[in-house]
């Protein structure tokens, strides 16, 4: 029997596009949740005082439902793996000032992206190679039977 490695799915991930929120904000709340567990980093959201924490507990319940629904994991087990903040477009509006000059107001986006990672899943599992029929072996030669008709 011929076995050969399968890589499997163990990462989902969840990604927010242009929040209202100046990068560098945002980049202070993503740096103390990275690396840790789902429970952990709902308390540490929950509990910090800045206002891109908000938009971060959503992007992170969502990773949460994605990994649940795609793969099917219990929350115990995931863990940001990866947590990224760049920056967005910039809408730029001018506010008039003295004598007839303007005053450029800059409002920023950033583009937030939570990687999680299922920890109980094995990363590789083995396939047998003949288990299934192969479809790439198989030829087609373009005439289908559907209930003795031939098309």
């Amino acid at each position: 029997m011929l076995e050969r490695l399968k890589k499997n799915k163990i990462t989902v991930y969840a990604l927010g596009r242009h929040i209202c929120l100046s990068a560098d904000k945002a980049r202070r709340v993503i740096d103390q949740i990275r690396g840790r567990s789902y429970e952990e980093t709902l308390m540490i959201l929950e509990l910090m005082p800045y206002r891109a924490c908000y938009p971060i507990l959503k992007l992170v319940y969502s990773a949460a439902a994605n990994a649940s629904s795609n793969l099917g994991s219990d929350e115990a087990n995931l863990v940001i793996s990866k947590a990224e903040v760049n920056e967005g477009t910039i809408a730029k509006k001018f506010k008039p000032r003295a004598k007839g000059r303007s005053y450029t107001i800059k409002r920023r986006t950033c583009h937030i992206t939570i990687v999680m990672t299922d920890l109980s899943i094995d990363e590789y599992e083995y396939e047998d190679i003949y288990a299934f029929e192969n479809p790439k072996s198989k030829k087609t030669t373009g005439v289908y039977v559907y209930d003795d008709i031939y098309i």
